[in-house]
């Protein structure tokens, strides 16, 4: 029988004002239920992640900057739930790869592993196709590490004092392999020109591990490499270490020097590594992110890293990453003026 039909019924029989009066609501509210049904319950936000995350390296495969990468895709995949990839996009001094991430979707899926080369590259450039503090939000800053001077073992250059020496000797013909222009290891080397009072020629490479290969081939003479990428290759026997780049000695290599102390006063240069994912990715997404990397950089795989290769390991809040990398920056604008240093 239709509400209706019930209404006049029950008004036939005389069952009065007060049956009349709880139909009335009883159509009412079921009037009303079409509209509560179609403004309906937001649904829950879904935890993130729900789908496999990113991270892109703007290097080449293999190298310092691939390791931790990987070593970080590793650690926070299992904190995090879901599969975590590594991308390699080398090329233009990680612009390319730094740019891809500056275009994402701002929902924690794609993800840049900084270095160095991201607080320079402003000082490189009068124009990026990206503002690396506008076009990104600092996730952390993951550690902090000194480069390492190498050689071929083949060479006849044993120490700092023969690389100065040889340098001198034959100006602009020695020559030294970078991840680019603007990478630690050129930087890197650029000081040493600099304050060692030598010309040595800066030969650009996509990455570390390729520099590495032509080192290892004896087309190239030395590299003020990351420690990650050298560390195996000077433990085989396949590189001769000279110094480190550090202030002070590392604990990781107590015999190697610090090239401050081995001839050239004064000299340090830092190499870092950074997560960032786009601007905008929301808030409760970027702690996430930041939880799951300071996790990380507690892990045996890390620790070992630190033990074997004398990584700082950080895991710092967001903006401890900006505030470092403005430094960064600040830092290193002025060699790059003084030794005019230049895009081709």
């Amino acid at each position: 029988m239709a509400i209706g039909e019930i209404i006049n019924y029950h008004s036939a029989r005389g069952k009065g004002f007060a049956v009349r009066r709880w139909l009335n609501f009883a159509i009412l509210a079921c009037a009303a239920l079409p509209i509560v049904a179609g403004l309906g319950v937001a649904p829950a936000r879904a935890e993130y992640p729900e789908k496999i995350i990113k991270i892109v390296v703007p290097f080449a495969a293999g190298g310092g900057t691939d390791i931790i990468a990987r070593t970080t895709a590793q650690e926070i995949q299992a904190d995090l739930g879901k599969s975590v990839i590594i991308e390699n996009k080398p090329g233009a001094g990680t612009i390319i790869g730094t740019q891809t991430v500056a275009t994402s979707e701002p929902d924690g899926y794609s993800l840049l592993m900084a270095t160095f080369a991201h607080a320079v590259n402003p000082s490189l450039y009068t124009k990026l196709p990206f503002d690396p503090h506008k076009d990104f939000a600092a996730v952390s800053l993951i550690a902090r590490s000194f480069n390492i001077v190498v050689v071929n073992p083949a060479s006849k250059i044993n120490s700092i004092a023969d690389l100065i020496a040889e340098a001198k000797a034959k100006p602009g013909k020695l020559n030294f392999g970078t991840f680019g222009i603007g990478t630690s290891a050129h930087l890197a080397g650029e000081l040493f020109n600099a304050m060692a009072n030598v010309k040595m020629t800066a030969v650009p490479y996509k990455g570390a591990a390729p520099a590495i290969s032509d080192l290892l081939g004896g087309q190239i003479d030395v590299m003020f490499t990351t420690v990650a990428s050298a560390a195996s290759l000077v433990a085989a026997g396949q590189l001769r270490a000279l110094a480190v780049t550090s202030a002070e000695r590392s604990a990781a290599f107590p015999q190697l020097p610090a090239v401050a102390e081995a001839g050239v006063p004064g000299y340090a240069a830092e190499s870092w590594y950074g997560l960032y994912a786009p601007a905008k990715t929301p808030a409760p997404v970027i702690a996430r992110l930041n939880q799951a990397v300071a996790k990380a950089v507690q892990s045996g795989a890390f620790k070992q890293l630190a033990a074997n290769e004398g990584l700082i390991m950080v895991g710092s809040a967001p903006e401890e990453l900006d505030r470092y990398v403005r430094q960064e920056e600040e830092r290193w604008r002025k060699l790059v003026k003084d030794a005019n240093i230049e895009v081709q």
